[in-house]
């Protein structure tokens, strides 16, 4: 949202002199949602009763239950958009160590899933986050179909991101 008055919201006011200064404002609306996000996954998990994950950890954990199944580490890794896989190993390590998930083999990789405690934990998680975040965001009068919306963008934006990360890898 530009104010014209005092201009864009941003955080470096120096990249958004350039064009399109709306991508600036995007940034910033990130940067700050991003380490929002990563507070609340963390205190959330707290408050389920494990206080001691990263957000990292925590988002592993939501990703190895997803539909009960159990995964490899390039999975969660793909779906995470995690390049640095020992950050996902640690977090893995950590989790097995809480007793939340579990590691197996399927051929020659190795595989990981939520233990029953792990599932009681995501199950906790989701209580916690219905009564203190959806309940609140529901009263904010957003339309569903406009979070889809904004998610897809998200998504969108963050292929962008990806693309110029690689050819900026070529400079």
């Amino acid at each position: 949202m530009t104010n014209d008055a005092i201009g864009p919201v941003v955080s470096s006011s120096h990249l958004a002199e350039g064009s399109f200064a709306e991508v600036s404002e995007f940034e910033f609306g990130l940067i700050i949602a991003s380490n929002a996000f990563d507070r609340w996954v963390v205190r959330a998990m707290s408050a389920a009763g494990y206080p001691d994950l990263s957000a990292l950890d925590v988002l592993v954990l939501h990703t190895v239950r997803h539909r009960g199944r159990s995964k490899k580490l390039a999975d969660i890794c793909l779906v995470l958009n995690v390049e640095d896989t020992h950050t996902v190993t640690y977090a893995i390590k950590k989790l097995t160590r809480a007793g939340l998930v579990k590691t197996g083999r399927s051929g020659k990789e190795k595989t990981v899933e939520a233990t029953q405690a792990g599932a009681d934990a995501c199950d906790r998680y989701r209580e916690i986050r219905e009564g203190l975040l959806i309940s609140t965001v529901q009263e904010l009068g957003l339309e569903p179909d406009q979070v889809s919306k904004l998610a897809a963008l998200l998504r969108l934006m963050s292929g962008q991101y990806d693309q110029a990360a690689r050819a900026a890898t070529s400079l």
